[in-house]
C-alpha cells in the first residue's frame, strides 16, 4: 500500500495543523491511562499519537474526509483510537462509548468559541478540557470582569468552569502557521445547577445587548424595579453596566427576577 498523497491545509475549515510535538505533549498534559478523551480535529494526527501512548482510549472527530487517509496511516501503530468523520457541532457526543471524561484537542479556529460553549452544555460528561485556541479567543473565554475582554461569552464560560490561559503558542508550531499567536487554555467543570444557568444565561445575554446601556435598561420594564433593588443588595449604584458584574452576581440577580415574574 503506498503512502496516501499530502493533504494540504484548507482555509475554509480554520485548518492550522499542529507539527510540532513538544507543543503537542504540552497540549497533552495531565493525560493518563485511566481517561477517555475526546479530540476534535485531529487533522494530520501530530496530537492524536502522543494521546493515544498516554491515554485509555481516544475518540477522534474529523470534519475534513480528504486527511482522513494521512490520519489512518499515522495511526497504524495504535489500536486505541477511534476516528469518526463529522461535523463538530453536529455530532452526537453522548453517543460515544465508552464516554470520554476529557477533551484534549487543538480545536479547529473557525468553530472553536461556539463548540467549547456546546461542549460545556451539552457534553456534560467532560469534566476537563484542554485546548488550543487563538490568543485572542483564550482571553475572551478567561478575561477578567471590567475588561474589554469580558462579556457574555466569558461569563457563559466561567459560570460552567474554572479557566485559565496557560501557555502563549507560536505560529511556527503550526502548518500553515497562523497570522496570530495561539494559546493553551485549560477548563476544568464546576458543580452548577442547570436550572441557574439557564436562568443566568438568559439574563447575560439580555443584559450584553447594548453595552452602553445601564444594565437594567436592558431588561424588561416589568423587572426594572427589582433588578435595581437586587443590584443594590449586591453592592451596585443604579447605573451599573453588565461588564461590571460578575458570573455569581448574574446568577444571584437572575435568582430574584425569576421570583417576581
Amino acid at each position: 500500500m503506498g503512502r496516501p498523497e499530502p493533504h494540504f491545509p484548507k482555509k475554509r475549515l480554520g485548518q492550522h495543523f499542529l507539527k510540532d510535538p513538544n507543543t503537542a505533549r504540552i497540549v497533552a498534559y495531565g493525560v493518563t491511562e485511566n481517561d477517555v478523551v475526546l479530540e476534535v480535529g485531529p487533522g494530520r494526527g501530530a496530537l492524536t499519537t502522543i494521546l493515544a501512548e498516554e491515554a485509555k482510549l481516544v475518540h477522534a472527530v474529523e470534519f475534513d474526509p480528504e486527511v482522513l487517509p494521512a490520519l489512518q496511516k499515522v495511526l497504524e501503530p495504535h489500536r486505541n483510537v477511534l476516528v469518526y468523520e463529522g461535523d463538530a457541532m453536529n455530532f452526537d457526543y453522548g453517543a460515544l462509548d465508552p464516554r470520554p471524561n476529557k477533551l484534549v484537542a487543538n480545536l479547529p479556529y473557525n468553530i472553536a468559541s461556539p463548540l467549547v460553549l456546546k461542549l460545556l452544555e451539552d457534553a456534560v460528561f467532560l469534566a476537563e478540557l484542554r485546548f488550543m485556541v487563538q490568543l485572542e479567543v483564550a482571553r475572551r473565554m478567561a478575561a477578567a470582569r471590567g475588561t474589554k475582554d469580558y462579556g457574555a461569552y466569558a461569563i457563559l464560560v466561567q459560570l460552567l468552569t474554572e479557566v485559565r490561559v496557560e501557555h502563549k503558542v507560536s505560529p511556527r508550531v503550526f502548518d500553515p502557521p497562523p497570522r496570530v499567536c495561539s494559546a493553551i487554555v485549560a477548563m476544568e467543570r464546576r458543580r452548577v445547577c442547570r436550572e441557574d444557568y439557564e436562568r443566568a444565561k438568559g439574563l447575560v445575554l439580555a443584559a450584553f445587548k447594548s453595552r452602553r446601556k445601564r444594565l437594567v435598561n436592558n431588561l424588561p420594564q416589568t423587572l426594572r424595579e427589582e433588578a435595581t433593588n437586587t443590584l443594590r443588595d449586591l453592592g451596585y449604584g443604579p447605573d451599573a453596566r453588565a461588564e461590571e458584574l460578575s458570573a455569581e452576581d448574574f446568577v444571584a440577580l437572575s435568582r430574584t427576577l425569576s421570583e417576581t415574574t
